[in-house]
């Protein structure tokens, strides 16, 4: 009867094993939105990290976070690392590519809770009177990246997040747009 039971286990983990490694091990998030405001407005707002604080999600869940900054605001080498409570973790942004207006390219390291690297970057496309920016974040999972993924999809995890953050810089980048016009 153990033997039965043992087998059964055993058998019962390598479907396991075999379902996870069949999963794919890339992922993508993005969101989008419209700005109503020029891109190059836009643009400052994220390509200078020491502004993260007024409209990343992540920034609000920690006030009491610690972070470094190091290399030129907004060029390529800058850095942003943080250390925060548990939901925040642990990582380091590296400005990777700065196009001015257009596009932005980061490296996206954790630390905690869970150590991972991933590229993410924003586009700003001049769209009508405004901008449309678009947030992306992809990577790869290992063995136990896909298997985390088969309960929680990184998309509903993340797209959430970026949809919040978004929202913060449209309405920061729009409140910026009336005092710009009457100076």
């Amino acid at each position: 009867m153990l033997k039965k039971i043992g087998l059964g286990i055993v058998a019962l983990i390598a479907i396991f094993a075999i379902v996870v490694a069949s999963r794919p091990s890339h992922y993508k998030v993005a969101r989008s939105t419209l700005v109503l405001a020029p891109s190059s407005a836009v643009y400052a707002r994220v390509a200078d990290f020491h502004g993260w604080d007024k409209w990343s999600p992540w920034e609000k869940l920690d006030p009491g976070m610690q972070k470094v900054f190091s290399g030129a605001d907004g060029a390529p080498g800058a850095a942003y690392a943080w250390k925060g409570n548990d939901k925040v973790g642990e990582g380091r942004m590296t400005l990777l590519e700065a196009r001015p207006a257009e596009a932005l390219d980061i490296r996206l390291e954790f630390v905690k809770p869970f150590a991972s690297v991933c590229a993410t970057g924003f586009r700003f496309a001049p769209q009508g009177s405004g901008t449309q920016v678009t947030w992306t974040m992809e990577g790869d999972n290992d063995f136990l990246g896909k298997a985390f993924s088969l309960f929680l999809d990184m998309d509903k995890m993340i797209g959430g997040d970026f949809e919040r953050g978004l929202g913060s810089l449209k309405a920061l980048a729009e409140a910026d747009r009336p005092a710009a016009a009457s100076r």
